[in-house]
């Protein structure tokens, strides 16, 4: 009755805050935006869709725990109304992570995520000089590589220990 309790909870907060962002999130976006205007990129509409995407994913991972063994931080547990993965450093269950958006959402694409975790707490400036240092993620941010498609919507959130940002190539 207690993890019913506390999805019901978790549900509802969500669904009261999708519509903004918290000032952590907003600076994250404006500097996410910022950095990419520096290198003459385009800046990426928030999407609804993929921010409350975000918030789920940050929430189950806060209260869940999903990750442990080979599970990194774009996995999901089974504790919710979405499909479970434990997401591997082989990419091998990809679309599980890729299909959060039209699984939770109406969104009509795929979601691409990048995460951030510290244990004393995420930032937004922490975040992003973390993922501007990793190959992977930086070419993520900056449309390079297998990203080279323009974005066209974003998603963020930071909640507790995690930052997360879904990147997606359809309009909200």
């Amino acid at each position: 009755m207690k993890s019913l309790s506390l999805l019901v909870l978790m549900v509802v907060g969500i669904t009261a805050s999708a519509q903004t962002l918290s000032s952590a999130e907003q600076e994250l976006f404006d500097l996410i935006m910022s950095y990419r205007k520096s290198l003459n990129l385009p800046t990426i509409p928030l999407s609804k869709s993929l921010t409350h995407v975000a918030q789920v994913h940050a929430r189950d991972l806060a209260l869940n725990s999903p990750t442990g063994g080979s599970c990194n931080l774009h996995s999901w547990s089974d504790k919710g109304p979405w499909t479970s993965c434990c997401y591997t450093d082989d990419h091998a269950k990809a679309e599980c992570v890729w299909n959060k958006p039209s699984e939770l959402t109406s969104y009509a694409g795929y979601g691409y995520e990048i995460a951030f975790w510290s244990s004393g707490g995420a930032s937004a400036k922490q975040a992003l000089e973390w993922w501007k240092g990793s190959p992977g993620h930086h070419t993520c941010i900056i449309n390079k590589g297998i990203w080279k498609q323009p974005w066209k919507a974003i998603g963020i959130c930071i909640f507790e220990d995690y930052a997360l940002v879904w990147f997606g190539h359809e309009k909200e």
